[in-house]
């Protein structure tokens, strides 16, 4: 079988088992790879650039050569390559997880019970609970929806395109050693430093996919268009920036503004400053945005790869 098929077959698969089980409470490839991970850390932890990057690339080589390994082992069979795809598909995509975690919160809110909502929001965000009311609540869960879309969907799908099961793995380890020491506290400014910008590597063409698909998917195409050339480079982030601002103009709401991490304030700049303030029934427009954008990136993506494929003979 056609690698590009392989990957198509597999890849929605995955996707169907990541839609019909999400992840599991136990036992999850991720949180193996992450304890795994937070292991070589206290082996090489030093508060210099140089040792960070052997810590990533050890961490990301590892992943990617697994999937590696394990790839050419199976890929004498057609059934068994396909299994494997799938297997890594549901194991790197957060897609069903992500939207569960963001309408519990969604339905605290309706309920008007803020303080369960802020009890949930760390499982979707590093926000500060404390610091946000109700619509604070609600603006950062439409901004993880779609921060989220791009790193838990759309990105691992454009790596899978690219690298196959590798390139699944080796994704999700960037993404996930990002969460785990790419933020600037003390310990990490330097030893996260090539985890972060290695993130931003590998995550800037599934961000811009994201964004793309967005203004497609999206109730306001020409808004989602206006607020990604406005307002994208005036995020920190280079790649949350796009996907929050299509996202911002295909719903209609401003995104950004002030927000507390760690105790930390920080003063974004608006995303989208012509839309409403964003309310609670908006989490579940973005969700369902969401899907509909991690849908079009399947098939997206196979396309692609079935283009490159048919050129390559």
């Amino acid at each position: 079988m056609r690698a590009d098929r392989v990957f198509a077959y597999g890849a929605a698969a995955g996707l169907l088992g990541d839609h019909l089980l999400g992840d599991p409470h136990r036992g999850h490839p991720v949180a193996a790879f992450g304890r795994a991970a937070a292991a070589v850390e206290r082996v090489l932890w030093r508060d210099h650039r140089g040792w960070g990057a052997l810590h990533t690339a050890a961490c990301v080589g590892g992943a990617a050569g697994l999937g590696a390994v394990a790839a050419a082992a199976v890929r004498s069979s057609r059934s068994a390559s396909v299994a494997l795809t799938a297997a890594a598909t549901w194991a790197v995509v957060g897609g069903t997880s992500l939207a569960r975690e963001a309408r519990r919160i969604g339905r605290a809110l309706q309920a008007g019970d803020v303080e369960g909502a802020r009890e949930r929001l760390p499982h979707l965000c590093g926000r500060d609970p404390q610091a946000l009311d109700a619509d604070g609540i609600a603006r950062a869960v439409v901004e993880s929806v779609a921060e989220n879309t791009s790193d838990a969907v759309v990105g691992a799908l454009v790596w899978g395109a690219l690298g196959g099961v590798p390139g699944l793995l080796g994704f999700r380890a960037v993404n996930t050693l990002d969460a785990m020491v790419g933020h600037k506290s003390l310990r990490y400014r330097r030893y996260g430093w090539a985890s972060a910008r290695l993130d931003d590597l590998a995550g800037w063409p599934g961000a811009r996919l994201t964004a793309a698909l967005a203004t497609v998917a999206g109730g306001d195409p020409r808004g989602a268009v206006r607020a990604w050339r406005a307002d994208a480079g005036r995020h920190p982030s280079p790649n949350a920036g796009p996907v929050e601002a299509s996202f911002a103009g295909a719903l209609g709401v401003r995104l950004g503004g002030t927000l507390s991490y760690g105790g930390r304030v920080e003063h974004r700049p608006v995303l989208n400053q012509e839309g409403r303030t964003v309310a609670v029934p908006d989490i579940e427009r973005a969700v369902r945005l969401s899907r509909r954008v991690g849908l079009l990136a399947l098939g997206v993506t196979v396309a692609a790869r079935a283009v490159v494929k048919g050129r390559g003979k």
